[in-house]
């Protein structure tokens, strides 16, 4: 289930198509680059969204060409607006047509921009960006790893999945040293992501080959949470000190890991109240629900 450590720091409250997340009393401060420490994390929330998939079509999913419009339709109906919301990979499904890449990432970025929400982040899964190295993906969005601090959280995120081979590599991880070097040791530090930088199932591409190396970076800073996609489902993970926590995708559900002998979507239950795929709601009191979104 959610890991107690979340309760005992009162950091957050969890709901949504991966999590609405309510960073709530965080605990620290954190300087700017070259500047003076920064008042104690204010209340806020922000939405992650992840694994949308634009572009898929098949049995795992009947509806796929409407639930990114449903999903922004529902971020927009919430009663508490978030400060922000953040993609986290795979926008686009994955294929080898370079037009077809750049054509179905121009039609997410339509679809989105309709969230009432304006500050958006976005970052790349492998289905965007392993076939080109990010160079389309780039042209729409920008930067794939950035940096940015909100009310007293230092944000990093961080590109693994535009190497072919699923690592970050040096320069990415001499990249994060030097910045995470200017943020206070206490100050609160929240990592997104597309792969589990731990090795969750590698036999499945569940991990990041030198991800390792990124987590004795962040260990040195507490409290660190992590935020990521890449296995459709909801997943928690405790290492050493830091959070892991995935979100669910908005096009179809995978096994849990290494459940079956191969990796593939879950049949499309017609049923199913959610499909895999609604509103999950989570508490500093651990209660949770299930919130359908309407069809």
């Amino acid at each position: 289930m959610f890991d107690r450590t979340l309760d005992r720091r009162d950091f957050l409250t969890l709901t949504g198509f991966g999590g609405l997340v309510v960073a709530s009393g965080l605990p620290g401060r954190v300087a700017q680059a070259g500047g003076p420490a920064q008042a104690a994390a204010a209340d806020f929330s922000f939405v992650q969204l992840s694994d949308t998939h634009w572009g898929f079509s098949g049995p795992p999913n009947p509806d796929a060409a409407n639930t990114l419009r449903e999903a922004v339709a529902a971020v927009n109906a919430l009663a508490r607006q978030p400060d922000f919301v953040v993609f986290t990979g795979d926008l686009t499904h994955t294929t080898d047509d370079d037009a077809l890449r750049r054509k179905r990432l121009a039609e997410f970025k339509a679809i989105v921009a309709d969230l009432k929400v304006q500050q958006r982040y976005f970052m790349p899964g492998e289905h965007d960006a392993a076939l080109d190295a990010g160079k389309a993906y780039q042209e729409s969005f920008g930067a794939t790893r950035y940096t940015f601090d909100h009310k007293g959280v230092h944000f990093v995120a961080l590109d693994n999945v535009s190497d072919p081979g699923g690592q970050l590599g040096d320069p990415q991880l001499d990249w994060l040293h030097r910045d995470l070097a200017k943020v206070p040791a206490s100050a609160p530090v929240v990592v997104l992501t597309h792969r589990p930088l731990f090795e969750l199932a590698p036999q499945w591409d569940w991990w990041t080959k030198d991800g390792g190396r990124a987590l004795e970076i962040l260990q040195r800073h507490d409290p660190v949470t992590v935020f990521y996609g890449h296995i459709h489902q909801e997943h928690h993970r405790v290492t050493g000190r830091i959070a892991h926590h995935a979100s669910r995708s908005l096009v179809f559900p995978l096994p849990a890991p290494l459940s079956p002998p191969k990796k593939a979507p879950l049949p499309w239950d017609p049923d199913a109240a959610d499909h895999g795929l609604g509103f999950r709601e989570i508490d500093r009191s651990m209660r949770d629900k299930t919130i359908v979104v309407p069809k």
